[in-house]
């Protein structure tokens, strides 16, 4: 190797700390300017779709990871304009498109995406990720080297790359559950933003929004049966492109609206015996076999379902942090991750899933919860406003119990709350927020003048202001929440550790661009969650089921890790390594450990502090403390596979 050249050494550790993102095949390719390597879950021509790619003159390279779902159009248009193709892979199509478009090529993409081509002739990396953010893209600059990879372990690979908590990501984290972009939870490793391009030419960095999610002014059309036809069309569509594999496809079935109507969705399409794949848990808070049995004989699929009990989520749960890379609030990724278990093991690699429509189409409670408090905040003094906050939460016995005084307090009403940009999410980050009373004077002192409200002020669009309250709630969940948790810790994260790639219909971009354009009042109609939605699927699925009231995914949180001795969860939470690590109090998560042990009531706010607490211990311990290991040790055992991965190494550290 001549000096100054890329290490390809470094580049196949690189892949092979994520080869579990794809067992299929791996490929490198390196000159004395650049390194790619790629891990590949063979979906699409299965043959013929090798990484990394070059062009017919081995001017440009790509290492893809994703699915561009519209390539066929693009390579018929593209075989139109004189490009002749040698594979029939979507990865190709990229490269055609990049040669005839430029950086320009994703506005043209209909897909999921990570990629990196390099530019051989201009000596340029071009980096690009999908609108949502549905694939994840990590960089750092150490050694004199750009690096970027699908996952920050790669670039720990890397050992000029330093290992160290972001400690206001992770005050974000406590605030909002998400890492605002481009942080990580990793002081040196940063992320491309969903729907943003980089490039890195001529020692400099460049980052840009290649997209932006716009809502519409209230008005426009409001005719609800065109637009309910309209919905269901472009579904379908989204549908039938997100379909095209080599590979067989499956559906999750959680028994809500939103994957039956996909399941429904797909099994018009694909005319034959859908297979489909189901959560179930022990504590009936959480079971909701009942709708996944009637969804499945309604639709005449084959469905398969794993059983989560607490034991289980605990026995999982490092795995799941390890492949998460950042601290979570919640165990419901777990089961998700048992789920794609079960679902590679039954042969699949591919399942669509429901995700998006509570974003897009207004399903959260916190919507409904904004408007009540809306509606209250018009008469401050009412005594009979607030208690209908309490009929959003059925399922919530602290609820309740409670007081109109305690809902006044919680809920937030004032005029300084009713005009600020985050109304609607105020009351949830502010019971998130308290959980850092855990956190150590050391940690305390060093943040104390930060703000992550502040920080995600400023990263507001300018027209965000003017946009109806509604669409400003959206917009928090859409942007934020849905690439920085459930499309991470719960989406890819939790699919690729056993080789089996999500699709979204729902965050299909006409999809999402059409649900930005809606009237707030057709999304929402008075209560009515997912109005228009409901609408299209009348017919379509059971009726039971199209009209259920919207019971939020989660899953059994603090009580898990007590139900019998767990020899992790005892070494992440004893008061001497909490001490040494010097991020937690001490004190202060050894009382919260004996209230769980002793069984008595927790409620959400605890059981966040304690899911937030270990995973960040297991995160430091596994991440920084353990720097030689790959895999995570304790609870589980699985064997390893999982989605596509790239990686790459660019010689020269550019400035910013």
């Amino acid at each position: 190797m001549n000096q100054g050249a890329v290490d390809s050494v470094l580049v196949q550790h690189m892949i092979g700390a994520m080869r579990h993102r794809g067992p299929d095949d791996c490929g490198l390719y390196t000159d004395p300017q650049v390194g790619l390597g790629h891990a590949r879950l063979s979906i699409i021509d299965l043959s013929g779709g090798r990484q990394p790619m070059h062009n017919a003159t081995r001017s440009l390279w790509i290492t893809f990871n994703g699915e561009i779902f519209n390539y066929l159009e693009l390579r018929d248009e593209l075989i139109g304009k004189g490009h002749s193709f040698t594979t029939h892979s979507d990865t190709e199509v990229i490269l055609h498109l990049y040669e005839e478009e430029g950086e320009r090529c994703v506005e043209r993409m209909n897909g999921q995406w990570a990629f990196a081509i390099w530019d051989a002739q201009r000596r340029r990396l071009f980096l690009s990720r999908d609108r949502l953010g549905v694939r994840p893209l990590f960089y750092t600059q150490a050694g004199g080297r750009f690096l970027f990879a699908s996952e920050i372990k790669a670039l720990f690979a890397c050992p000029e790359v330093a290992r160290e908590l972001d400690l206001e990501a992770l005050d974000q984290i406590l605030t909002f559950w998400f890492v605002l972009p481009p942080r990580t939870a990793f002081k040196s490793v940063r992320q491309v933003p969903p729907g943003h391009s980089l490039t890195v030419e001529n020692g400099q960095v460049r980052l840009w929004p290649h997209w932006r999610l716009e809502y519409a002014p209230e008005g426009g059309d409001d005719s609800e049966k065109k637009l309910t036809e309209e919905l269901l069309a472009l579904l379908l569509d989204a549908t039938r492109i997100r379909l095209r594999s080599d590979v067989p496809v499956g559906a999750y079935l959680s028994g809500g609206l939103d994957s039956t109507m996909i399941t429904a969705l797909t099994r018009s399409l694909v005319g034959e015996r859908l297979r489909t794949f189901s959560v179930t848990f022990d504590d009936a808070e959480f079971d909701e076999s009942s709708y996944q049995k009637e969804a499945s004989t309604f639709l005449h699929t084959q469905n398969s379902d794993v059983h989560c009990s607490s034991e289980d989520i605990a026995k999982v749960f490092p795995e799941v942090v390890w492949h998460a890379e950042q601290p979570i609030l919640r165990t419901a990724p777990a089961p998700l991750f048992l789920l794609s278990g079960l679902v590679r093991n039954s042969g699949f690699k591919v399942v669509l899933t429901g995700e998006g429509a509570d974003e897009m189409m207004g399903g959260y409670d916190i919507f409904k919860e904004a408007k009540i408090r809306r509606f209250w905040g018009r008469n401050a003094g009412s005594k009979y406003r607030p208690l209908l906050l309490k009929r959003l939460y059925p399922y919530m016995d602290d609820m309740q119990r409670q007081p109109a005084a305690y809902l006044e307090r919680f809920f937030r009403v004032s005029a300084q709350d009713l005009a600020s940009p985050f109304f609607s999410h105020l009351p949830r980050w502010e019971i998130t927020a308290k959980l850092k009373h855990c956190l150590s004077d050391e940690v305390r002192a060093a943040t104390g003048w930060y703000s992550a409200l502040t920080e995600l002020e400023g990263a507001l669009p300018r027209a965000y202001g003017g946009w109806d309250p509604f669409n400003q709630a959206e917009y928090l969940e859409a942007m934020y929440l849905l690439p920085g948790y459930i499309l991470s810790s719960q989406g890819d994260r939790m699919a690729m550790a056993h080789s089996v790639e999500g699709r979204y219909p729902f965050l299909d971009h006409r999809v999402v661009e059409f649900a930005a354009k809606l009237p707030p009042r057709l999304k929402m109609k008075v209560l009515d969650q997912k109005h228009l939605l409901k609408q299209a699927a009348i017919g379509l699925i059971p009726e039971r089921i199209r009209k259920r009231h919207k019971q939020p995914y989660r899953a059994p949180d603090g009580k898990s890790f007590f139900g019998q001795a767990w020899s992790y969860v005892d070494e992440m939470l004893c008061s001497d390594r909490v001490g040494r690590d010097g991020i937690f109090d001490s004190k202060a998560v050894a009382s919260l450990v004996q209230k769980f042990k002793s069984g008595r009531p927790t409620g959400a706010r605890d059981n966040m502090a304690l899911v937030g607490v270990l995973s960040t211990q297991l995160l430091v311990d596994r991440f920084i403390h353990r720097r030689g290991e790959n895999r995570p040790t304790g609870g589980h055992s699985f064997q390893l596979d999982g989605h596509a991965g790239v990686a790459g190494v660019v010689q020269g550290r550019p400035s910013q």
